[in-house]
């Protein structure tokens, strides 16, 4: 018997979000519109607690995640979501064994829009990251990870880092979460 939630009607494209917004309509807006605006982002990457920052959005519970992990369209929309995301902070997914994120062409122009010290997507890369591997797509979150280390690493040998220690302890404790 498969269960139903706003969440999961949200995810399959059959209801829309709090706010009006249907799952494509968000994954296909443009950047602005993601850059802008705040309360999307527990939508599309769920978490298993309450957002700090956006309490009415909804919280996974065991029966969600069991049914991003069976059903195919769920899954699916979800990796879109994540393709998505990687568009707009300037990455590509490269379909290897195993699977890598690398900066796209246009990562330099993407990235002055969120690699600064204390940016606000910094804190939606960790919930992307915990969502990721919560969701079934364990290898995405790895492999997104991966990219983000190499470039913390990067960033950590100037003389303006504009990943923090902090920051890059969210991520790393996202990606390896359980």
């Amino acid at each position: 018997m498969e269960h139903k939630t706003h969440l999961l009607s949200f995810y399959a494209g059959t209801r829309p979000d709090g706010e009006g917004r249907f799952l494509r309509e968000i994954q296909y807006g443009p950047d602005h519109k993601l850059e802008c605006t705040h309360d999307y982002i527990q939508w599309l990457f769920p978490l298993m607690e309450k957002s700090g920052f956006q309490p009415d959005t909804p919280i996974l519970d065991a029966k969600d995640v069991r049914e991003f992990r069976s059903r195919s369209e769920l899954h699916r929309n979800l990796r879109s979501s994540f393709m998505r995301m990687l568009i707009f902070y300037g990455f590509e997914l490269v379909e290897d064994d195993p699977l890598r994120v690398v900066p796209s062409e246009s990562f330099d122009e993407r990235s002055r829009n969120w690699l600064t010290l204390s940016n606000h997507n910094h804190l939606r890369i960790t919930r992307i990251l915990k969502s990721l591997r919560v969701l079934g797509l364990e290898e995405e979150a790895a492999a997104f990870f991966r990219c983000l280390a190499g470039l913390y690493g990067k960033e950590s040998a100037t003389n303006a880092p504009r990943i923090s220690e902090e920051t890059f302890s969210y991520w790393r404790s996202a990606a390896n979460s359980e």
